[in-house]
């Protein structure tokens, strides 16, 4: 007679175990790409609201031209001023240091001020923290047009932005 069995034997875990790593490994790549997919459209979006609130804020002062990316923000409650106009929020406008980027990316605005000869101009970039937050970096220009190339390195002169991808 034998005796009644309780449990799974060490075999029948092992099975289990084997299974469940396989489709882990399956799995994790394709949730890694979909997060670079989703971070690489927030940038997208964030580079979209620093274009409107650098209108914003021109339209508010002409006379002062484009702004720094952290005059674009302020905190709550925001009472708009010229060094913080609530146009966009704070955390989009303080990502542009280091890893405190948003959405895996940091970004950055450019500004030239008016002369006699050419207007005031504003570029604006998003690159990735690393080249696992995101595929691609992005620049508009006061043209309002996203572009874009396929390496993660920001794009630093204005002429280059301009003659980027349009997205």
């Amino acid at each position: 007679m034998r005796k009644q069995q309780k449990g799974f034997s060490l075999i029948e875990l092992l099975i289990v175990v084997a299974i469940i790593l396989i489709i882990a490994a399956i799995a994790i790549p394709n949730l890694i790409r979909a997060k670079m997919s989703a971070n690489d459209a927030a940038a997208a979006g964030s580079e979209h609201t620093i274009v409107a609130g650098e209108i914003g804020y021109f339209g508010s002062y002409p006379s002062i031209g484009y702004a720094p990316l952290a005059a674009l923000g302020g905190t709550a409650p925001c009472t708009p001023t010229t060094s913080a106009n609530c146009l966009i929020d704070q955390t989009l406008a303080t990502a542009s240091t280091g890893t405190a980027g948003k959405s895996g990316y940091v970004f950055a605005v450019s500004t030239t001020a008016a002369s006699t000869t050419a207007p005031p101009t504003f570029f604006t970039t998003a690159a990735p923290v690393s080249a696992t937050t995101g595929s691609k970096s992005y620049c508009a220009a006061d043209d309002g047009v996203l572009r874009w190339q396929s390496s993660i390195t920001a794009v630093t002169v204005y002429a280059t932005c301009l003659g980027l991808t349009p997205q």
